[in-house]
């Protein structure tokens, strides 16, 4: 970036350092995100790992490449290695049949149907929690890896062109990183810890084909060489008694994580903290207070603010509009407009005259000072 942003401290809290040398390219929107996705398993030489939150079962590929199904088969047909985790949430499957795939009896028989021999293990969360890593990591530990992360789903209302022309499937703005360089060894440390301890691994129906057809992963022992000139720290949150015995990332001290790790609100508390002319947000909502308070006193010393929200909000926001015991918060996300170098701001595409559809913000980013950003699947609140 042009922009000097080492007045914004990076965090010591995770798994992960700051790593230099890495080559970084933003994929806004899923149409274009997808694409290049697909283009780096069409080119893969040894291996495709994928970490699934949501995946709606009429999602397909741009460039007519067909369904995240028919992507992996292609990709394991030419013996590759492709793996994939799924998130498993049995009360979600029974409210919302095709918001996951949980590996549910009739989904393993889809998958016997199609004759998949890809591997795949199963992996909840704890409580109420999602495992909501959206990665892709290509040609893992091997020259030329590359990994993609960020927050766009699997599903076709994210299958969209910058610029959201209108579409019957729905439109929803998104955005992805595509890392390559010492940072995606960490993109592959997250996924062998994942997929070794993954909850289920150890369940009749927790792997696919079979837990004998499955085998652990050894941990990347050096981070590849560099690549590029941006500096890239991978962060996450690790909610629950996890990782205990994981072996820690190349080049970093020993971690323990039994208590759980929180570097990505750390970051963010750090890069607001330290923000010295602008902030640009983008993300579903202002659901926590302490973002509100950092956005306050952001505002209080100068700092001009925008936050992209969706026009119309997410169903949890306007449930909770109506509770009293949360109007203090309300109060305070009111509070913002009374500052004068705040905007608050949707978007939508035209129809016609009069004729809007809203585009539902689904990204999860930020921009501090035009010279730091972080672009993940982590709402900041």
């Amino acid at each position: 970036m042009d922009r000097d942003a080492s007045h914004v401290p990076f965090v010591e809290s995770g798994s992960y350092p700051l790593r230099p040398g890495n080559r970084v390219q933003p994929l806004v929107d899923g149409g274009p995100a997808f694409s290049r996705i697909a283009e780096a398993v069409e080119a893969a030489e040894h291996s495709v790992w994928v970490t699934v939150a949501f995946l709606d079962p009429h999602f397909e590929m741009p460039g007519g490449r067909g369904s995240f199904f028919d992507v992996l088969d292609g990709a394991q047909a030419r013996g590759l290695d492709v793996r994939v985790l799924f998130w498993r949430h049995w009360q979600l499957h029974e409210l919302q049949a095709d918001a996951h795939f949980p590996g549910s009896e009739a989904q393993r028989r889809i998958l016997a149907g199609r004759g998949s021999r890809f591997l795949a293990r199963w992996d909840q969360a704890h409580g109420r929690y999602c495992q909501h890593q959206k990665s892709w990591l290509v040609d893992a530990g091997h020259e030329g890896e590359v990994a993609f992360v960020g927050g766009i789903n699997l599903n076709p209302a994210s299958v969209v062109a910058p610029g959201h022309p209108p579409s019957d499937r729905g439109n929803t703005h998104d955005v992805y990183a595509e890392l390559q360089g010492p940072v995606a060894c960490d993109v592959h440390h997250n996924f062998v810890q994942r997929w070794n301890e993954a909850s289920d691994r150890g369940e009749a129906d927790g792997c696919w084909p079979d837990a004998s057809s499955q085998d652990d992963l050894r941990f990347p022992e050096k981070a590849g060489s560099a690549v590029g000139d941006v500096p890239v720290q991978i962060q996450r949150t690790v909610r629950r008694d996890r990782y205990r015995n994981g072996h820690p990332a190349p080049d970093t001290r020993p971690h323990d994580i039994e208590g759980g790790e929180f570097s990505i609100v750390d970051q963010y508390r750090r890069a607001l903290d330290a923000a010295r002319d602008t902030i640009y947000i983008e993300d579903q909502a202002i659901g926590a207070p302490e973002i509100l308070d950092r956005l306050h006193a952001a505002l209080s010393r100068g700092v001009h603010v925008a936050f992209l929200v969706p026009l119309d909000p997410n169903n949890e926001m306007a449930a909770a509009r109506g509770q009293e015991s949360s109007q203090p918060f309300w109060d305070s996300l009111a509070a913002l407009g009374e500052h004068p170098h705040f905007t608050l701001a949707g978007i939508a595409s035209s129809r016609g005259p009069g004729d809007l559809q809203h585009v539902y913000v689904h990204a999860k980013i930020a921009l501090v000072d035009d010279g730091w950003a972080t672009i993940g699947s982590a709402n900041v609140g």
